[in-house]
C-alpha cells in the first residue's frame, strides 16, 4: 500500500464507474439547480439525463467554489491519518478556488509539518484532467513516489487535450464566453464554435463552422492530427445527454484510429452548466496543445 493518497475533485467528470474501481477520492464541487444547492458527485444523486432534461425546460444552473475550510475537511483526515497527499487540482485559470486549496495545504502543514502535501494545477478541466488523474493513478498502483507521479503530470499536463463544440450558444452566452452579439449572429447562421483547453489553461475558441456535421468532422480531423500513439492512453468522448451523436463521432475517429480504445461518458453538471445540453468533447493525451 502506497504512503500517499491520491485525490481530484469532481470538476474533472471522472466516472462513477472508474472512481469506484480504483478508489479515486474526490471533492464534489458545488452547483445550484431551481435554487437548490447540489454537489456533483459523479451522477449518484442527480443522473446526467435528468439534469439536462431540467436545462432543456428552462432551469439556469450556477456554480461556485468552495472554501478553504471545506478543503480541509477532505484533506485533513487523510493527514491525521499519517498519509501524505497528492491533488490533482483542475486549470487555476478557470477559477480562483485553486487559492483555496492552496490556503488549506499551508494551514495543514503547519499542522501536520511532518507531512508531504503536494498540488498539481492540471491546467485542464473536465476529462483532459480525468485521463491525466488516470495516467497518475496507474503509476501510483505501480508503485511510483508521489514526486515522481507529481512530476509526471507537471512534465506532460499540456498534453492533455480537448476539442469540444455546443449545440446552443445561449449557455456560452451566459458565462461570458462570447458576447450576446456573437451569440446572436452565430445562431442565425448556425455557426458553431470550436473550443479547447489552452497552453494557459484557459478555454478558448480555435475556429468556427457551420453545422453540427462540420462541426463533428472538425472535431475529428483535428483529434486525429494530435493523437500521437492511439495505443499510448484511453481517449474519452463526453456528451451532454447526446449519446447518438457521441457514437457518430467515436466511429469517426475509429474508423481512422481502429487502435484507440474510446470510453463515451456524461458531461457532468458543473461543466454542463456552462455548455448545455448537446455539447460534444473528444479527449486524449496526445501532441503538447498548440495554442
Amino acid at each position: 500500500m502506497q504512503p500517499y493518497i491520491l485525490m481530484t475533485d469532481s470538476d474533472s467528470d471522472l466516472p462513477l464507474t472508474l472512481k469506484e474501481q480504483y478508489d479515486i477520492p474526490v471533492v464534489y464541487m458545488p452547483y445550484t439547480l431551481d435554487g437548490k444547492e447540489y454537489f456533483d458527485d459523479l451522477g449518484q444523486t442527480l443522473d446526467s439525463k435528468s439534469f439536462y432534461d431540467k436545462m432543456r425546460a428552462g432551469a439556469m444552473p450556477t456554480t461556485s467554489a468552495l472554501n478553504q475550510t471545506v478543503y480541509e475537511e477532505y484533506f485533513e483526515p487523510i493527514l491525521a491519518d499519517g498519509k501524505d497527499l497528492l491533488f490533482l487540482a483542475f486549470s487555476s485559470q478557470l477559477s480562483m478556488t485553486i487559492n483555496a486549496i492552496r490556503a488549506a495545504r499551508e494551514e495543514l502543514l503547519q499542522k501536520y509539518p511532518e507531512r508531504k502535501f503536494i498540488v498539481v494545477d492540471t491546467l485542464s478541466i473536465s476529462a483532459p484532467q480525468t485521463l491525466l488523474v488516470l495516467k497518475a493513478h496507474e503509476m501510483y498502483r505501480e508503485g511510483a513516489d508521489i514526486e515522481t507521479v507529481a512530476q509526471w503530470v507537471e512534465d506532460n499536463k499540456l498534453r492533455a487535450q480537448a476539442f469540444f463544440t455546443v449545440n446552443d450558444l445561449t449557455y456560452l452566452k451566459r458565462g461570458g464566453r462570447i458576447s450576446p452579439a456573437v451569440a446572436a449572429v452565430g445562431t442565425l447562421l448556425d455557426l458553431k464554435p470550436i473550443l479547447i483547453e489552452t497552453r494557459e489553461g484557459k478555454l478558448d475558441s480555435t475556429a468556427k463552422v457551420r453545422g453540427r456535421k462540420k462541426a463533428m468532422n472538425f472535431i475529428v480531423e483535428k483529434s486525429v492530427e494530435n493523437i500521437v500513439d492511439p495505443r499510448e492512453s484511453i481517449a474519452i468522448l463526453l456528451h451532454a445527454d447526446c449519446r447518438e451523436d457521441a457514437e457518430k463521432l467515436a466511429a469517426q475517429v475509429q474508423a481512422k484510429l481502429p487502435d484507440l480504445t474510446i470510453r463515451i461518458e456524461n458531461i457532468g453538471p458543473v461543466i454542463g452548466a456552462h455548455v448545455g445540453p448537446g455539447a460534444l468533447a473528444f479527449c486524449f493525451i496526445g501532441k503538447e496543445r498548440a495554442q
